[in-house]
């Protein structure tokens, strides 16, 4: 698992930081919980300046290290929910709508690696962060739109904590699940899967009081052999038996489309680690281009995940699981291995998936007011408490896996990986492009906009009504 290491309260280090030179002529601009240092703006002065070569990096990675950050990011619990996600759209419809979905989040992400790059050129500065890079593409932009700068990395500090918290519910819920799975074949009567919640949320929040994450670093080691073990075993049990096609839709159902989306987004998403793994490369330029580690770090896991979706839905139908895992034989002691180990595997880190929501809950807002009373370590280890009881509450009020998924992919990542990409290049040029060049971006980056806003709203409805009718159904 990976963790978004770079955000940081601090969105520019100045050049004197840098180089130790005093910068010519600067003013500071005030927007909140971040300060922005900015070069006064001299003709041909930008050009002079390389980003890449202003970086100070204590442990560089290199591309092959960058690449493999990159596929553990994204190879997470939403592999494993990908046949149930072609279940909804059918293994026709799902191949081609995870590639195209897959393409879009690509072209995204290469959006905002070169708007990054091109603003730190501008304010000649080494690196930004997620909401740094929107708020200096926000001022950049168009006059209507400055006076949302101020607001903008509140927007997306929001939209990056309930992603965090919502991976952290989809965490509970695959692990009590799994372990259900395994305690039910063993045991004459099923039990509650909130009892085995309750049974992991102790251990669950002593591993969140870790304030290192030097120490957590040891369990994502671990966790990545298991899972890579686990696949091997979870791909043995898909091509056990021969394909079929009989009894598979290739099309499903319209209705059913928003949780596919969701579902897919969720998966192919590690868009919090993006700017972090660029900002920390050796060789940064590597990152983007035709042939870079983005690109060949995206079809491989497009690959994987339309393999995943396709062969699992083929093998288990409409029975298709939120986790493939729970579809696994109960009577074979391999496959009860399996759900323990990922169990395990995705329990222990819970505490890296957690960072990121701790880091902006305290770092960003609580310590601000609470930061300097002598009381300051315990009042952060409330917060941390606090924000594992939400995933717990979350998790224990709908224990469902593929509606979690579906619901937080829809939610956040049409916004933090589609949308503020759009929004960022459009703003990055607006005063630098003209004539065609700028009607082809705007009404590009419209449409993309559409697409992403159309997808947060539909995919987040079918979600939320979805988890309204099970909620009902339990009661």
């Amino acid at each position: 698992m990976t963790v978004d290491k770079g955000h940081s309260n601090t969105a520019f280090v100045g050049d004197e930081q840098i180089t130790g030179k005093k910068p010519i002529t600067t003013k500071t601009i005030s927007a909140n919980s971040y300060v922005l240092e900015v070069q006064d703006k001299k003709h041909g002065l930008e050009a002079d300046y390389n980003p890449y070569e202003h970086r100070s990096v204590e442990h560089p990675t290199s591309s092959n290290e960058t690449l493999i950050h990159l596929l553990k990011g994204s190879l997470g619990t939403g592999i494993l929910a990908m046949p149930n996600a072609f279940h909804h759209a059918g293994w026709l419809v799902g191949s081609i709508g995870t590639l195209l979905i897959g393409i879009l989040c690509t072209y995204c992400i290469h959006l905002l690696i070169k708007a990054e790059f091109e603003l730190c050129r501008r304010k000649r500065v080494p690196s930004l962060n997620y909401p740094a890079v929107t708020q200096t593409a926000i001022l950049e932009g168009p006059d209507a739109l400055k006076p949302l700068s101020n607001v903008i990395i509140h927007i997306i500090n929001t939209f990056l904590l309930i992603y965090q918290l919502g991976t952290c519910c989809v965490y509970v819920v695959f692990v009590a699940s799994n372990i259900k799975a395994i305690a039910d074949y063993y045991t004459e009567t099923p039990t509650d899967v909130r009892l085995f919640m309750l049974i992991i949320l102790l251990p669950l929040i002593l591993i969140n009081w870790v304030r290192n994450l030097k120490f957590l670093a040891p369990f994502s080691t671990i966790a990545n052999l298991i899972t890579l073990v686990s696949f091997g075993i979870i791909l043995y049990y898909i091509f056990r038996e021969p394909v079929s096609f009989e009894g598979r839709e290739a099309v499903g159902k319209i209705s059913e489309f928003p949780l596919f989306f969701g579902t897919v987004l969720f998966a192919l998403e590690a868009i919090g680690v993006i700017l972090p793994l660029e900002n920390e490369m050796k060789k940064p330029k590597q990152f983007g281009g035709n042939f870079g580690v983005l690109n060949k770090a995206m079809v491989l896991i497009v690959t994987l995940y339309i393999g995943m979706g396709f062969f699992g839905y083929l093998n288990y139908g409409a029975d298709s699981k939120g986790s493939i895992t729970l579809n696994l034989p109960e009577k074979e002691i391999l496959a009860q291995c399996v759900k323990a180990m990922l169990a395990f595997a995705i329990y222990i880190t819970h505490g890296l998936a957690c960072y990121v929501a701790i880091d902006i809950t305290w770092n960003d807002y609580a310590k601000k007011h609470l930061g300097d009373s002598p009381r300051s370590v315990f009042y952060e280890y409330i917060v941390r408490t606090f924000l594992v009881l939400i995933t717990f509450l979350l998790a224990v009020a709908i224990p469902n896996l593929e509606l979690f998924i579906s619901l937080f992919g829809a939610l956040c990542l049409s916004a933090l990986g589609i949308a503020f990409p759009a929004l960022i290049q459009t703003c990055t040029y607006w005063h630098q492009r003209h004539g065609w060049a700028k009607t082809w971006m705007v009404t590009k980056n419209v449409i993309i906009g559409v697409i992403a806003i159309v997808g947060l709203v539909v995919g987040t409805t079918t979600s939320l009504k979805e988890i309204v009718q099970t909620f009902f159904e339990d009661e």
